[in-house]
């Protein structure tokens, strides 16, 4: 294969030009001044497990107020992270926080309906947004997120972790660079099997969608900035095991997307079983993927050639994430994980439930 490059100088090249000077960034020493301070809006797993954890260990953040509806979990985070009492608001009185002078991101772990309130909210009180993915529950609730955003000259971040994370950035550029030429198709896939049926996230009034909007948006994702391009056009189907259970929201959704350039993917979403969590594109001369792709980690990464490897360190996604995101605030520069990537996903997912409704492919809006 003409672009076959051996072991030693293809890991040379991949992490000394591209990879490391990502981590680099997210590492270096800071400027002189204080870090940038993150307020937590949402107390619920992600925040107590994942993203907290993670802004200990960051170079440019630290965790500098807590929104919670729930006093006790004020009181106790308060302990945990020496956290003072007027570091603790809650969702009435949250405006306060424009008047804390150590607050500069708005990181919202809400359920996903309440993505728009608190990006507004933060956006008209002076301060960036970081918000969980999926960005919002309609494409006209991203819009206004973005043009809140904007109007304020805030940052808006999209929660992508993957798109920071060693295997999934060598994936892009093995697809990007056509390593093993140009790509033709993906399969991409993510799901598990979920439990309490009383949850939030079963409820569409919280979640706005099910496996789609929860989990499935990381396959969506995957075959986006692997194609490089935008989904033309879209066709899906639903199944449903347990009607009563999903009454409200999808369970398993299986979908096709066309690209412009003729690329083709397929795609599916589940709540119904554990361990269909990969992807692997497939090129003129090869082919390559991640094994246990979207999850907080043990991505395993694979290519058909040897000489050509995708294996890497294992990373904190979060603390990655977060920091890039305080560097970009602290170096005034774009952000690429944007809201306009977020709508994009959002306007993916309207196709693909508009295709179940009308049973046929359906057009992609463009952001």
């Amino acid at each position: 294969m003409e672009n076959v490059i051996s072991r030693r100088p293809f890991l040379k090249i991949a992490i000394g030009a591209g990879l490391a000077a990502t981590f680099a960034r997210a590492q270096e020493g800071k400027p002189a001044g204080k870090k940038v301070g993150w307020a937590l809006v949402g107390l619920g797993s992600l925040s107590t497990n994942q993203i907290a954890p993670a802004l200990q260990k960051t170079s440019h953040s630290r965790l500098a107020a807590v929104v919670t509806g729930t006093p006790e979990k004020g009181v106790k985070w308060r302990e945990k992270y020496g956290l003072k009492e007027s570091d603790v608001f809650d969702y009435e009185n949250f405006e306060n926080i424009a008047n804390h002078p150590d607050v500069d991101v708005i990181c919202i772990a809400l359920p996903n309906s309440m993505h728009h309130e608190f990006t507004l909210r933060a956006a008209k009180i002076g301060k960036h947004v970081y918000c969980e993915k999926p960005m919002a529950v309609s494409s006209k609730e991203c819009r206004e997120m973005i043009d809140a955003c904007d109007a304020a000259k805030v940052k808006l971040g999209i929660a992508y972790r993957c798109q920071f994370e060693p295997h999934h950035m060598e994936a892009m550029r093995l697809a990007k660079e056509k390593v093993f030429g140009e790509l033709s198709h993906i399969d991409a896939g993510f799901g598990f099997k979920i439990g309490d049926p009383k949850q939030w996230r079963l409820r569409k009034n919280l979640a706005g969608g099910g496996a789609l909007m929860d989990v499935g948006v990381y396959a969506l994702q995957a075959a986006r900035y692997l194609a490089g391009e935008e989904p033309e056009t879209i066709s899906a189907i639903e199944t449903k095991t347990d009607p009563e259970k999903f009454a409200e929201v999808d369970e398993t959704i299986q979908w096709q997307m066309k690209f412009p350039s003729g690329k083709t993917a397929n795609l599916y979403t589940t709540y119904n079983l554990n361990g269909y969590n990969q992807f692997t594109a497939f090129a003129e001369n090869g082919r390559f993927g991640i094994k246990r792709a979207f999850g907080y980690n043990g991505q395993n990464g694979w290519t058909s050639n040897p000489e050509i490897p995708l294996e890497f360190p294992a990373t904190d996604h979060f603390q990655v994430q977060m920091d890039l995101f305080s560097k970009a605030i602290i170096d005034g520069t774009e952000w690429k994980v944007n809201g306009t990537d977020g709508l994009r996903d959002i306007l993916a997912c309207e196709a693909i439930y508009k295709s179940i409704a009308e049973g046929k492919p359906m057009e992609v809006e463009k952001a």
